[in-house]
Formats: C-alpha cells, sequence, structure tokens
C-alpha cells in the first residue's frame, strides 16, 4: 500500500482554507474496508467546520468509491465492489479506511455522484421521517426544502403518502421542488406564510433558530417537529435547540453507532428504481474545493455539490 495519498486539507494560509496536499494513506482496522475514492459530497456542516479547523485537519463525510481491501475481519464487501459511505472525517481523500457497517453497495444503475450525496444528507432525511412515524395522507413541512437534506425530506415525505409543503428563501429554488411533485411551495424569509397550509402533524426543520420555534406552533395537537440542524444560526447548540421550542422539539444528532448500512441500501435501492432522485446541483473536480465551499457558504447551491477525485 501506498505510504502518501492526496487529500483535502486545511491550509490557513490558502484562499478558502482547503488545499489538495499529500498526507499519510489510511491504515485501515480490522472491521475497515479500504477505498479508492471517486466522488465526495459536501455538506453545510462539515464546510462550516473547516472554516474554524485547525491546519492539518482532514475533513470530509461523504464518499463513493471501489473496494481496494477488504476488510480484515471479513466483514463487508469484497475487493472491486463499488460501494458508498460515510467517515467522522477525512473523506475527501483518494484512499480511505471506512467501517464496514458504514457502508453499502452501489447499484449498477446508479452513479458515483448520486451514490455519494445520499450518506449525510439522505440518512437524515430518513431517520427524520422515521421519528415522524406513519405519514400516509398526513400534512408535513420542510423548512430550508431546496437544501440537500430538505430536497430529500421532500422526495421521502412524497414516497410515505404525506401531503408535503416545502419552504424555500428565495423564488428561483420554487421549481426544483415543484419537478420533484411537492404538493404546497412557500416561497420566503418569513416563515410565518408557510401556517396556510397547515397545522401540519410532521414537521422537519433544518433551520433552527426563530424560524424553529415559529413553525413548530403550526404543529397539529400531538404532531410532531423535528430539528435537523441550525442553518439559519450556525452558533446555536443542541442544547438550545432542545430548549427553543416550548414543550420541547425532537432533535435528530449524529448517526447510529452501530451502523447505517441497510439504511444506506435502502436509499440507494430507491434511486436505482427512480424513486428518488439525488437533487445534484453542483459537479466539479475536488482541485476546485475552496471555490466549492465558498458557494456552499453562501447558500448559492440548491441541493448537493459533488466533487470528483482523481
Amino acid at each position: 500500500m501506498m505510504s502518501k495519498i492526496h487529500a483535502i486539507v486545511i491550509d490557513p494560509a490558502v484562499r478558502g482554507r482547503l488545499k489538495v496536499g499529500e498526507v499519510e494513506a489510511s491504515r485501515p482496522a480490522s472491521s475497515e474496508a479500504l477505498v479508492r475514492v471517486h466522488a465526495i459530497s459536501l455538506n453545510l456542516g462539515e464546510v462550516r467546520t473547516a472554516t474554524r479547523a485547525n491546519a492539518g485537519w482532514r475533513p470530509g463525510w461523504d464518499l463513493s468509491g471501489v473496494v481496494e481491501q477488504p476488510a480484515a475481519d471479513g466483514s463487508g464487501p469484497s475487493a472491486g465492489t463499488r460501494v458508498f459511505g460515510m467517515v467522522h472525517s477525512g473523506s475527501w481523500a483518494e484512499l480511505v479506511a471506512v467501517p464496514t457497517n458504514f457502508l453499502s453497495e452501489i447499484p449498477d444503475n446508479v452513479t458515483y455522484a448520486q451514490a455519494a450525496t445520499l450518506p449525510v444528507a439522505g440518512l437524515t432525511a430518513l431517520f427524520a421521517l422515521e421519528k415522524g412515524g406513519f405519514l400516509l395522507n398526513r400534512k408535513v413541512l420542510v423548512t430550508g426544502a431546496s437544501g440537500g437534506v430538505g430536497n430529500f425530506t421532500c422526495q421521502l415525505a412524497k414516497q410515505a403518502g404525506a401531503i408535503v409543503t416545502g419552504l424555500v428563501r428565495r423564488e428561483e429554488r420554487a421549481g426544483c421542488l415543484l419537478r420533484i411533485g411537492v404538493h404546497n411551495v412557500v416561497v420566503g424569509e418569513d416563515v410565518v406564510a408557510a401556517r396556510s397550509f397547515g397545522p401540519y402533524d410532521v414537521i422537519v426543520d433544518t433551520l433552527g433558530g426563530k424560524s424553529l420555534h415559529m413553525v413548530s406552533s403550526f404543529l397539529e395537537e400531538g404532531g410532531s417537529c423535528i430539528n435537523v440542524g441550525s442553518a439559519t444560526e450556525p452558533e446555536m447548540t443542541l442544547q438550545d435547540r432542545l430548549q427553543s421550542v416550548p414543550g420541547g422539539v425532537l432533535v435528530l444528532n449524529g448517526m447510529p453507532p452501530g451502523g447505517v448500512s441497510k439504511d444506506l441500501g435502502r436509499l440507494a435501492r430507491m434511486v436505482a428504481d427512480g424513486l428518488l432522485h439525488p437533487p445534484i446541483d453542483l459537479e466539479a473536480p475536488w482541485t476546485e474545493i475552496a471555490e466549492v465551499t465558498q458557494s456552499l457558504l453562501k447558500r448559492s447551491i440548491a441541493g448537493k455539490a459533488v466533487l470528483s477525485v482523481s
């Protein structure tokens, strides 16, 4: 195995604080497969962390690629298998050691780019809706609906038979929701406009802050509000989010420690069957990491940005 590989690292001296540099190659644990990465998907959380992380830190959660070396304990896919998955950090690299319980196979008719969008955004949407319970013919509101998590949430809620309302900030973002069949699209900075389509049985909020406090008042009696982030107030702590709504709010925080392979497989099969459409807004080579992350921070990307690794 090569002792050195290329990866995206923090360098405060360069524009955007991110560059492709040379690092030590991963040394997989017995339960980890070594994956040759083809594509990575960016998430707002990791990009925000990169703006304040120390020099040398390696960001990245999502990845897709090919198993170069299977796990020594015999778990997970064999060498040569197309896979996608996630790690705690460091996925933005040529070669990554990934726990096999956080990996899943890519179906033949799903691309590396599509698969790379699924781990963080797709699983967040899936787990949030599962907290909301039975969705058939129930009213669901999704805030920040044009983002990666929001778009996936709208699609999955619609697949489950819900009546879906999506809230977006800009008029130009409405079209992507109408194309995926969202029943009602509300445009504007003020979330109050979404009240007219309620009350809602389930609200999935990606914004946090004052928006979270407001939309929780749109709930049907006995309904569920699930917060999955704080896009509008990045400094808002988990405790703040828990306490921001009278009567409490469900907060999705992190992934199950036991693994997500089966859930990743569920999402990938839906993409393969044409039931779920990854909202890829931008594809670029990973050498453009600094420019793409700035676009993401400025919220000028709708859906997902995917970078090819080469």
